[in-house]
């Protein structure tokens, strides 16, 4: 996931110098491939529900890691444009969705939990790939980088494929409370629609910094490797807050923890723009980085727990897709704002606008969900 989602942010500074390209335009690619992503995470997610998990994600894991190594070998725009699409379609698409919907269908207590911890190897990888891209860009050239990570995709991703299993049947009585829960859900679609909306606002927000905090901070004076270890620290940190808050969401409610992360990374994005040290660039990450990792927990949490379990793979789809829009919405303008104005500040500025917007979408649906619970369950 970090590969698709950020992992061009090591790659912004060193393809502007070596290609001579605008950073709007190298923001483009990360653009394609989340494009992929959301329109392939649908399709295969579906594959999934017909075939099982284990042989969608495994095609996954070798279409994206023979994608990093084909880019090893690419010289033009159009060609990143177009592997990174066919990256995030059949690649990021066919594994993210799959994974998280095992995950929920595993668990039936404590499912905020253990969607944190999976998705906490997202936080892992969004660190992991930009830092450790930095270091192999410093001493292998970029070529040689994409080379590299394909290469250590196909030698790790394909054997944890093979050991994904399906979900255990469920139990007779977990599914008369299941289908006693469903009973107090509002309609799907009413759902479905405030979600993706939240999402695709909140997922600007977020990809600005995901995609734009190490080229800010190479603006500072640092080098690309010192930029990524910041990046690469915050989303360390960031493992922990998607357990917290998925552990929080079991404890205050779904939206009521995604309400807070995201309340904490709106009020802390613009923060970024104030900082010229290196240390302080490290220790604001770790505080942001806690906080703005509950979003997507509480984003998953939140779909299966105000979905019926017949239509939460749908819902999963349709809702996450509007989240990689939001992504490469964010991504994009941060780099095409840059052209425009030299620095930073708008894009920024613009994603805490996002958050903000966000927090009045999920707020309606917090007090849309708490009048309509009494009113259906006393039906």
């Amino acid at each position: 996931m970090g590969a698709i989602v950020n992992g061009l942010s090591a790659f912004i500074v060193p393809m502007q110098d070596a290609f001579g390209w605008a950073r709007g335009d190298i923001t483009l690619i990360n653009f394609s491939g989340i494009m992929g992503l959301a329109f392939g995470g649908m399709v295969m997610g579906r594959q999934a529900d017909l075939r099982g998990a284990r042989p969608v994600v495994l095609f996954g894991a070798i279409v994206l890691g023979l994608s990093y190594l084909a880019a090893s070998f690419l010289t033009s725009l159009w060609q990143f444009y177009l592997l990174f699409f066919i990256a995030g379609f059949f690649g990021a698409g066919a594994i993210f969705p799959p994974i998280l919907a095992t995950v929920g269908s595993w668990f039936f207590v404590g499912a905020g939990l253990a969607i944190g911890i999976a998705s906490a190897g997202q936080a892992m990888g969004q660190g992991g790939v930009p830092f450790v891209s930095s270091l192999l860009i410093k001493h292998y050239g970029i070529s040689n980088a994409f080379g590299i990570t394909g290469i250590f995709m196909l030698a790790t991703l394909v054997p944890l494929a093979l050991l994904l299993r399906r979900p255990p049947e469920v139990s007779a009585g977990q599914r008369l409370a299941t289908a006693a829960q469903e009973e107090t859900l509002i309609p799907t679609p009413v759902v479905v629609r405030r979600l993706s909306l939240a999402i695709i606002l909140c997922c600007t927000c977020m990809a600005v910094p995901l995609m734009h905090l190490v080229p800010l901070i190479q603006d500072c004076g640092f080098s690309a490797d010192e930029a990524g270890s910041v990046i690469f620290v915050m989303l360390l940190v960031a493992i922990a807050g998607r357990i917290a808050f998925g552990k929080l969401a079991d404890i205050i409610g779904a939206i009521p923890a995604y309400m807070t992360a995201t309340a904490w990374m709106t009020l802390l994005v613009i923060g970024f723009m104030f900082i010229d040290s290196l240390r302080y660039f490290y220790i604001y990450a770790v505080i942001y980085g806690f906080g703005y990792a509950g979003v997507m927990t509480g984003v998953l949490v939140s779909i299966r727990a105000l979905t019926p379990t017949a239509k939460r793979a749908w819902a999963m789809g349709i809702v996450t897709m509007f989240g990689w829009f939001g992504h490469a919405i964010g991504g994009y303008q941060g780099g095409v704002t840059y052209d425009l104005t030299g620095n930073y500040t708008a894009a920024y500025s613009i994603a805490a606008i996002a958050g903000v917007l966000n927090l009045i979408v999920v707020s309606s649906l917090l007090r849309k969900t708490r009048r309509a619970q009494p009113r259906l369950a006393a039906s």
